[in-house]
């Protein structure tokens, strides 16, 4: 008997497979199935609908950006706050751009169904990525206002994100812009010296 995360995983390949190929509108649950080698009730127990199997997807690659984005983090440390978020923002732009999963998405007007999860629909993963961010920086920096690293965290997701969907400058501009944030809003402000 298959384990169920191998299962779990050749569904989401084949539902990744069938966005790749512009199909993902069109696609039955039954195709899906049958390009996993599973049942159709297999799948719908898995996931239950076609929408949950989207969803599935958009976590999955959710979870694998954010592995990337940490392992950036990791790699660029810097003591600096604000140089450490730019390499991760930037990373996540620049993983983003080569994405087939995110371009198919953002170029096929047939898989129309699957924008949302990018953008109407995209709070659950903002606020996964937001957690992740404030979790980071947080252990990092231990000494930062938590409710000043989640407003940052917040603003810069979402900057990410609107840069994912509909880049207009290039990843590393977005990431100077998410450095002066991080530096404007959680650098300590200035003692005021004797009169």
């Amino acid at each position: 008997m298959t384990p169920v995360s191998a299962v779990r995983d050749a569904l989401l390949d084949a539902a990744y497979d069938a966005v790749l190929a512009g199909d993902w509108d069109r696609a039955r649950m039954a195709d899906v199935a049958r390009a996993a080698g599973v049942s159709r009730q297999t799948l719908y127990n898995e996931f239950g609908s076609k929408d949950g199997l989207a969803e599935a997807m958009a976590w999955r690659q959710t979870e694998r950006f954010l592995a990337e984005v940490d392992r950036a983090l990791d790699e660029k440390l810097n003591p600096d706050a604000a140089a450490s978020v730019a390499a991760a923002v930037r990373r996540t732009l620049e993983l983003a751009h080569d994405d087939p999963l995110i371009k198919a998405v953002l170029t096929s007007a047939r898989d129309a169904q699957l924008l949302p999860f990018l953008t109407t629909r995209a709070e659950p993963l903002l606020d996964a990525a937001r957690d992740r961010f404030v979790a980071r920086v947080t252990s990092y920096w231990p000494d930062l206002s938590l409710r000043e690293v989640r407003t940052v965290a917040e603003i810069v997701v979402r900057l990410t994100v609107s840069h994912v969907v509909l880049p207009t400058e290039p990843p590393e501009t977005t990431a100077a812009t998410a450095a002066l944030i991080v530096t404007k809003m959680l650098s300590p402000a200035p003692t005021e010296g004797p009169r």
